[in-house]
C-alpha cells in the first residue's frame, strides 16, 4: 500500500470511529428525549436528486431512498451527467445518517469521453432548531469523502488532494432553502447556496437552485428542476429530475411502545 493510499485510508478509519463515537455519545445523551419522536405516518423528505439540501430531517426510525439523473455544464464545453443517490436514516429525532453515492459518472470534453462509478460520501445531519412559526429549521451537516471514482479519467478527486503535496484542502458550503404548496400535491422549492475558497485555482462561488416536486403518495416524491450561477466558477447550467421514497421504519418494537410515552 503506497503512501497516498495510507493516507486515505487512515483519514477515512479515524473519522468513522469520531462518528461512532459521537454517534454513542449523542445516543446516551439523547434515548431520553426519543420518546414521542415517531410520525403518525411515515412522509418523505426529498433532498433530491442530491443537489438541494433541505435543513429538515429524514423522519425519527425511516429509512429513505433517493435516486436521479442531472447534467451539468461544469466549465467551458464540458458535459457531465451522472446517475446516483442517497441513503438516509433517522438514527435519532434530531439526527439523520446519509450515504450519497453516484453510481455511474460520465463526463466529456476536447479530450474524449471518460466514464464510471463516481465517489461516495458518508456522515449525519444534525437539525439543531425545529421549525416554529418564526424560525426557520437549522441543521449541519458533516460528510466523509470515499474516493471511489477513478482520479486517472479525471472523475474523482484524492480527498480534495494536492498533487506532488501532502495534506489535503478543504471548504464549506452554505445553504438556505425553502419551498411552498403550489396547487394540491404540486409544491415549488428554492435553495441558495455557496461554497467557500478550495485553492487558489477554485475560488468559491455562489449558486441558486429552482425545482418542482409532486407527491404521488406520502411516501413517494418526485421532482425536477435546474441551477442557475449567480457568480463565477459554479455550476452554471445543470438541470435533474428524480423521486425519493421512504421504505419503511426499522425500529417497529420501539414503535409499539411508544403510545405509552405520550
Amino acid at each position: 500500500m503506497d503512501d497516498a493510499v495510507y493516507r486515505v485510508v487512515r483519514h477515512v478509519m479515524w473519522s468513522i470511529m469520531v462518528s461512532l463515537a459521537y454517534s454513542s455519545l449523542a445516543m446516551a445523551q439523547w434515548m431520553g428525549k426519543q420518546t414521542g419522536c415517531y410520525p403518525d405516518a411515515i412522509v418523505a423528505n426529498p433532498n433530491r436528486p442530491t443537489v438541494a439540501n433541505p435543513a429538515d430531517i429524514t423522519q425519527y426510525g425511516v429509512l429513505e431512498l433517493e435516486y436521479g439523473w442531472d447534467t451539468a455544464w461544469p466549465q467551458g464545453m464540458a458535459n457531465q451527467n451522472s446517475f446516483g443517490g442517497l441513503l438516509k436514516f433517522g438514527l435519532l429525532c434530531d439526527v439523520e445518517v446519509r450515504w450519497n453515492t453516484t453510481s455511474f459518472l460520465s463526463q466529456a470534453d476536447a479530450s474524449g469521453t471518460h466514464s464510471g462509478v463516481g465517489d461516495n460520501w458518508i456522515g449525519p445531519q444534525v437539525r439543531l432548531y425545529e421549525q416554529t412559526r418564526r424560525v426557520p429549521t437549522l441543521s449541519f451537516s458533516y460528510a466523509i469523502k470515499l474516493p471511489s471514482a477513478s482520479q486517472k479519467n479525471g472523475l474523482g478527486t484524492f480527498l480534495i488532494g494536492r498533487e506532488n503535496l501532502n495534506g489535503f484542502d478543504r471548504n464549506y458550503q452554505l445553504n438556505l432553502a425553502f419551498s411552498h404548496p403550489l396547487h394540491g400535491r404540486l409544491q415549488f422549492t428554492g435553495e441558495f447556496y455557496g461554497d467557500t475558497r478550495l485553492d487558489r485555482t477554485t475560488p468559491g462561488f455562489i449558486s441558486s437552485l429552482w425545482a418542482l416536486t409532486y407527491t404521488v403518495t406520502p411516501r413517494l416524491v418526485f421532482d425536477g428542476g435546474f441551477e442557475a450561477g449567480l457568480t463565477s466558477g459554479g455550476p452554471h447550467r445543470h438541470v435533474f429530475v428524480g423521486a425519493t421514497y421512504s421504505i419503511g421504519e426499522l425500529y417497529p418494537g420501539w414503535q409499539k411502545r411508544r403510545g405509552i410515552h405520550h
